[in-house]
């Protein structure tokens, strides 16, 4: 018999923050903090929310929910990757972004939002 695959997050990791930052002819800056939580169901795959309050000081403001919606995309991107053996059963909240007017956009969001993933199966894989 197959053993059953771990779960994760098998733990909350909190207050993952990834600073984005490249400075070339395509610049890039976002700036973030993500708490990954387990979910209540196995196998409940991944869901994303940002948290009540969030305030990000960037004009145009109507660029901010697409940003968000990149990081929710780069954090899944990097869970699906098939090199990782574990069940999604993730709630992850988007606590802190900061943007800057130079540099900003939604691929920077995306990646930092892959980089965060990143780290927290790193710190899953480091702590088994």
């Amino acid at each position: 018999m197959t053993p059953a695959l771990p779960r994760f997050p098998p733990h909350p990791i909190r207050d993952v923050r990834v600073l984005h930052q490249r400075q070339n002819c395509a610049p890039q800056f976002a700036d973030i903090t993500v708490d990954f939580e387990p979910a209540a169901e196995p196998g409940a795959g991944f869901t994303f929310e940002v948290a009540d309050g969030i305030d990000v000081d960037y004009e145009p403001a109507e660029d901010l929910p697409g940003f968000f919606a990149a990081v929710a995309t780069g954090i899944q991107e990097q869970l699906s990757l098939p090199e990782h053996p574990f069940v999604i059963a993730a709630r992850v909240v988007l606590r802190k972004a900061r943007a800057d007017s130079f540099g900003s956009h939604e691929r920077a969001f995306r990646v930092a939002g892959f980089l965060a993933a990143r780290k927290a199966v790193a710190e899953c894989t480091r702590l088994r």
